[in-house]
């Protein structure tokens, strides 16, 4: 969705596992909005400086400037004139996002969100849920199994450390399917396949 009818605001979520190409259709979505001269503004979490300080950057090195917010409260009060709101990497705030992104898209802006849908062990990333349950667009974007090149939904990760939350890259997951994944394995995968590739896309609306 392009196009804001008058004073109609909504929230789409764009999610998916590691390397699914989420922040790249983010990146997509919210350049459109500015070459159709609409206002926009990019946030993230602060604690995500894989790229640069000041941007969200995809896998396959895309940019673009952003804000970084120590979390969602904080978002409100950057908006200003804003009618495209983006959000990279929800499923690291906390349950606030969900309220703010009501509260923008209740204000009649547009408002774009990527984030994992799973953790690393295969439960749904809070507050990743109750944003996809609100929403009015649903993408859900698929990655290629670094294992068999088979649609990977899945996040492997493959550093042996505890904590749910856990900022990286390909230094730390790899995509994979339901029947390659295992959440108690932590070694790579040699593999010649792509990563960051994005295989399918399911779209879906809720009201």
């Amino acid at each position: 969705m392009d196009r804001m009818p008058l004073e109609l605001g909504w929230v789409e979520v764009v999610t998916g596992c590691m390397f699914s190409g989420k922040t790249e259709e983010l990146i997509r979505r919210l350049r459109r909005a500015q070459y159709a001269k609409q206002a926009v503004i990019v946030f993230k979490p602060e604690i995500d400086r894989r790229y640069a300080e000041d941007a969200i950057g995809s896998h396959a090195g895309n940019r673009l400037r952003s804000v970084s917010v120590r979390s969602a409260s904080e978002i409100p009060r950057y908006v200003e004139d804003a009618k495209v709101i983006g959000i990279d990497e929800a499923q690291f705030f906390g349950s606030d996002v969900v309220s703010v992104c009501d509260q923008l898209a209740n204000e009649g802006r547009r408002v774009v969100v990527a984030g994992l849908d799973m953790d690393y062990l295969g439960r749904p990333f809070d507050p990743m849920p109750e944003l996809l349950a609100k929403s009015e667009f649903i993408t859900k974007l698929l990655a290629i199994c670094v294992a068999c090149g088979a649609p990977a939904d899945r996040s492997q990760r493959v550093v042996n450390r505890d904590p749910r939350v856990l900022v990286g890259a390909h230094d730390a997951y790899e995509a994979r399917c339901r029947r390659c994944w295992d959440p108690d394995r932590f070694e790579p995968v040699q593999t010649s396949l792509p990563l960051g590739v994005n295989l399918a896309e399911k779209t879906g609306s809720e009201r």
